[in-house]
């Protein structure tokens, strides 16, 4: 252990105790994460995709950066408007996003490919009428082009602002293309698999974007969401501004976000930029270090880009 890490290890267990009350590792029976052994699942370690959702900062930060995007879009939201208690809970929401996310990512085979299948069965049950009474449907492969996008540019986002190596444009690029997989196996299609191709396709859904009255009412419910955790009000702050941080200027721009919402983002970028790294010292037993073991690779293989 470095100097560094000594010094940071007192602040490691209140961390780690925070992270797993506001995320708590699913009830008996959930995903095995150290077995079958040898199993890489869907990516293995020599993908970018173990290293980027490796990092919690900027995995948490860029899950509620896409929701502020995903709310930009009319019949993305509706979906949520009319399937589900959002404004009871929004963090059940959440965690369940972080446990698809990480399970896809990490789990062996067989698992992943079940959560695939079982979040494909939900998609096929949602449906209905957005806010300007057009038709929409969970499984529409447009629909989920967008809401996979809005989340992998979010992750890649937070990892270049929290987390502890520089992302080079070919890195960013094997990124994309590795996690659009996840994408096409619910049922998505054109997915941009490089930076280039997902700016071309922002730039051509930017129009269909919206911030209406229901948007209004979802960022009013963000903003409120009430982390089961020590001073959950200053833990929501931060991570909402951090993550409102990593928004495009365009949606900046669509949100209506005041010279003072930019102000605290700039604040809690700067924040948890530098908290970081406490968070790394504090989780050393998650999913990542747990599938490492399971593929029999040091977890430190993490801290550097594939070659």
């Amino acid at each position: 252990m470095t100097a560094f890490a000594r010094l940071l290890r007192p602040a490691s267990a209140p961390i780690r105790r925070w992270v797993l009350t506001a995320f708590p590792r699913p009830p008996s029976g959930g995903i095995d994460y150290e077995h079958p052994a040898g199993d890489p699942g869907l990516f293995g370690p020599s993908s970018v995709t173990w290293r980027v959702h490796s990092e919690f900062c900027g995995m948490l930060s860029g899950g509620l950066c896409a929701l502020y995007l995903q709310l930009l879009h009319p019949r993305a939201l509706a979906g949520v408007w009319d399937h589900s208690n959002f404004r009871e809970d929004l963090v059940g929401r959440l965690r369940r996003t972080t446990h698809f996310v990480g399970a896809t990512t990490y789990a062996p085979t067989r698992d992943a490919q079940a959560m695939i299948e079982r979040v494909r069965t939900i998609h096929g049950q949602v449906r209905g009428v957005d806010e300007a009474g057009l038709p929409y449907s969970a499984d529409d492969p447009d629909l989920l082009t967008w809401v996979h996008v809005s989340e992998m540019s979010s992750f890649l986002a937070g990892y270049r602002a929290y987390g502890p190596m520089t992302v080079p444009a070919h890195v960013a690029d094997a990124y994309l293309d590795e996690t659009r997989r996840v994408a096409e196996a619910l049922g998505a299609r054109d997915v941009p698999g490089s930076v280039a191709d997902m700016d071309a396709y922002i730039a051509k859904v930017l129009p269909s974007l919206v911030f209406g009255e229901r948007s209004r009412v979802v960022l009013e419910v963000l903003r409120q969401l009430d982390l089961p955790v020590p001073m959950a009000g200053l833990s929501r702050d931060l991570f909402l501004h951090a993550g409102a941080a990593l928004l495009p200027d365009w949606a900046a721009s669509l949100l209506q976000r005041s010279d003072n919402d930019l102000r605290k983002a700039r604040l809690a970028r700067g924040t948890l930029r530098g908290m970081a790294p406490l968070f790394r010292l504090a989780l050393t037993e998650g999913i990542d270090v747990r599938s490492c073991r399971r593929v029999g690779v040091d977890p430190g293989l993490l801290s550097h880009w594939p070659t």
